[in-house]
């Protein structure tokens, strides 16, 4: 496992290296969260994650999932409409996330895609499966073991406001991270 984090560390470096002079916005995300993944301590030359020694989270425990005053006590990572863009204001709280995870493998979480009342519901459906997929795919790049993480998508189904207007629809754009073992 430790060989197969290194290589795909390698082979995005590789990436980034040949697409750095296009200037594409994509290039830039995945620079953000390449550099996500070295600050969540996978070494290209080892491949081991060393959470505890990543900055300002060392001292993440899973007694901190239920600390009120940890970083790891939010949960929901909101949306811009029709993106599944994690915002540079959650990429922190999604790193915090993911060294928490990376340094207990039995460690589960279900990634939680949601969407507002526009748009068809099957668009809604495939957008919170998006959303859903750009935190996952975050977390993969900073030692998350796939195995520790489920999807499921739930479009319009589970509002966590009711209304109709710009106030409520923000508030369900959204990915929650439910953990199921801890």
């Amino acid at each position: 496992m430790k060989f197969i984090q290194a290589v795909a560390v390698v082979l995005v470096f590789g990436w980034l290296a040949a697409c750095s002079s296009t200037g594409d916005k994509k290039t830039a995300d995945v620079a953000v969260v390449e550099d996500r993944s070295v600050e969540a301590g996978i070494d290209a030359a080892s491949g081991d994650a060393m959470a505890s020694a990543v900055g300002g989270y060392s001292d993440l425990t899973i007694e901190s999932l239920t600390d009120p005053g940890s970083p790891l006590s939010q949960r929901v990572i909101y949306f811009e409409y029709d993106s599944s863009e994690v915002t540079e204001q959650d990429r922190e709280f999604v790193s915090a996330h993911a060294v928490i995870l990376a340094a207990n493998p039995n460690l589960k979480v279900s990634i939680e895609g949601h969407g507002d009342e526009r748009g068809s519901r099957e668009y809604n459906i495939g957008l919170g499966e998006k959303r859903a997929q750009s935190v996952r795919r975050m977390m993969e790049f900073q030692g998350v073991l796939s195995s520790q993480m489920t999807t499921v998508s739930y479009g319009e189904e589970k509002s966590a406001v009711e209304g109709h207007d710009e106030s409520a629809w923000s508030m369900n754009r959204r990915v929650e991270l439910v953990y199921v073992a801890y």
